[in-house]
C-alpha cells in the first residue's frame, strides 16, 4: 500500500530540517519538500540537495517572485496597507502565496497533508492554516510545534542540534547570530534573541552587521539622489522612464533604498495570537513605493474616495497581518481599492537622502489639482466665489452652536 504524502514548507533552517526527518519517521509518510523562491537569493543555495539528503522524496523550489510582486505586493500597496502605523507587512503578505502553492503541489502529487515549521506562539501558523482552509479545507495541516510529542522530544535548540548531528543533517545554527530572520522580495525581518529586550538598540554601530538590505543612514551617500516613479492605475510601471515589471520595480527600488539607508523599522507589535513581540525590519524598496504611491494619490484621487479607502486601511492591514488574504471580506475590500485606483496615474519625483524619502514633485494627465482654483491670486476661472464660504461655514456651525447652547443651559 502506497504511503501517504505530506507537503512540507521547507526553508532548510534548523527547524524545518529537523521537522522533515521527524515527519518521515513519525508519520511513516513520503515527504515532499517545497521552498518558495520569493526573493531569498543566496539562502536557496544547496537546498534541494540538503532536503533530499535529509529524507525528502521530492523537492520543489519554485520561482514565485513575479507572482509575489504582481498579485500580492502591488495590490496590497494599492490599499496603502500599514500595520499599526509602521509595518509594511513584508512577512505577512508572503504567507498566502506560499499556502496557495502548497495546495497546488498537494493536489498535483496526491498529498493529503501539509506541514509547516511555524511555532505555536507566532502569526505564521495562523496565516498558513487560514490560507489552506480557504483553498483546500479537505487537506489536513500538521503543525509539529503544537504536538506535545514533538515538544517533548525537542524542548530546546540544543536537542534539535543534537538530533541533526545524530542524523547527519547539516545546520548553521550558532550563537554568533542570536536572532531569527525571514527574507523575501519586499523585506527582511529580525526577531528573537537579543531583540527580545525592547531596550536593546539595533541601530547602534556595533550591531550594523545584522542588517542585510541597507546601509545605515549615517553611512549612506552624502549626495541626495532623485528618482522618478511612473504610475498607471495605482501601480508603478516605470522608474526613471524605464518600463519595468512589478518584479523589476521591486528589485530596482530595493537597490536604491538600500543604498540610501531607507526603510529600517524597529517596533513592538501586537501579534494576532495575543502577545506583543519586537521586530526589526528592512523594507527599502517598499518604503519608497509606499511614499510615492501616496503622493500620486494626493494629486489624482477624489477626496471622499480617499477618505473612504483610508478609513479601511487599518482593517485591510489587519486582514493581511492575521492571515485572511483569501477571506471574502479582503476580496471585497480589494474590489473597492481597485476602483479607487483607476485615475492614480502620473509621475512622482522623490529625493532619497540618508534614510529619508522626500517628495520633490508630482504630475499627472488626470490631476484633480487646478492651480486656477487653488491660487491665492485672482481666480481667472471664477469657479470659486469666496463669499460662498460664509453660508458653508454658517451651516456647518449650526449644530455646534445648538450643542453649545444646551451645555450652557446646564450651568
Amino acid at each position: 500500500m502506497a504511503k501517504e504524502k505530506i507537503v512540507l514548507a521547507y526553508s532548510g533552517g534548523l527547524d524545518t530540517s529537523i521537522i522533515l526527518k521527524w515527519l518521515k519517521e513519525t508519520y511513516d509518510a513520503e515527504i515532499i519538500a517545497f521552498t518558495a523562491d520569493i526573493g531569498q537569493k543566496e539562502e536557496l543555495d544547496g537546498l534541494e540537495a540538503k532536503a533530499l539528503a535529509t529524507g525528502a522524496s521530492k523537492v520543489y523550489i519554485d520561482d514565485l517572485r513575479a507572482e509575489f510582486a504582481s498579485d500580492f505586493i502591488f495590490p496590497m500597496f494599492q490599499a496603502a496597507a500599514l500595520y499599526e502605523g509602521q509595518y509594511l507587512l513584508g512577512t505577512s503578505i508572503a504567507r498566502p502565496l506560499i499556502a496557495k502553492r502548497m495546495v497546488e503541489i498537494a493536489r498535483a502529487e496526491g498529498a493529503t497533508m501539509i506541514a509547516h515549521g511555524a511555532t505555536g506562539k507566532g502569526n505564521d501558523q495562523v496565516r498558513f492554516e487560514l490560507g489552506v482552509a480557504a483553498l483546500a479545507p479537505d487537506i489536513k495541516v500538521i503543525a509539529p510545534w503544537r504536538e506535545e510529542r514533538f515538544r517533548e522530544e525537542f524542548p530546546g535548540r540544543a536537542e534539535m542540534i543534537a538530533f541533526a548531528e545524530k542524523h547527519g543533517i547539516p545546520v548553521t545554527a550558532s550563537a554568533s547570530k542570536p536572532y531569527s530572520t525571514d527574507r523575501n522580495l519586499l523585506h527582511i525581518s529580525f526577531e528573537s534573541g537579543m531583540l527580545e529586550d525592547p531596550w536593546f538598540d539595533p541601530s547602534a554601530e556595533s550591531n550594523e552587521e545584522m542588517y542585510v538590505l541597507s546601509v545605515s543612514p549615517e553611512k549612506a551617500p552624502d549626495q541626495a539622489e532623485y528618482v522618478e516613479l511612473t504610475f498607471e492605475a495605482g501601480d508603478c510601471i516605470a522608474i526613471n522612464g524605464e518600463k519595468l515589471s512589478p518584479l523589476g520595480v521591486m528589485d530596482k527600488l530595493n537597490e536604491l533604498g538600500g543604498k540610501h539607508g531607507i526603510g529600517r523599522v524597529d517596533m513592538v507589535e501586537n501579534r494576532f495570537v495575543g502577545m506583543k513581540s519586537r521586530g526589526v525590519y528592512e523594507t527599502p524598496g517598499g518604503t519608497i513605493l509606499f511614499t510615492a504611491h501616496r503622493k500620486m494619490e494626493s494629486l489624482t484621487m477624489d477626496r471622499e474616495v480617499m477618505n473612504l479607502r483610508d478609513s479601511l486601511i487599518s482593517k485591510y492591514a489587519q486582514l493581511v497581518y492575521n492571515g485572511f488574504w483569501f477571506a471574502p471580506e479582503r476580496l471585497a475590500l480589494q474590489t473597492l481599492v481597485a476602483e479607487s485606483q483607476k485615475n492614480v496615474t502620473g509621475v512622482v519625483r522623490l529625493k532619497l537622502y540618508k534614510g529619508n524619502v522626500i517628495g520633490a514633485g508630482v504630475k499627472s494627465p488626470v490631476s484633480l489639482y487646478n492651480p486656477d482654483i487653488a491660487t491665492m491670486e485672482a481666480d481667472p476661472s471664477q469657479a470659486y466665489d469666496q463669499g460662498d464660504a460664509t453660508g458653508f461655514i454658517r451651516l456647518n456651525a449650526l449644530r455646534l452652536k445648538v450643542s453649545s447652547g444646551v451645555e450652557q443651559s446646564k450651568k
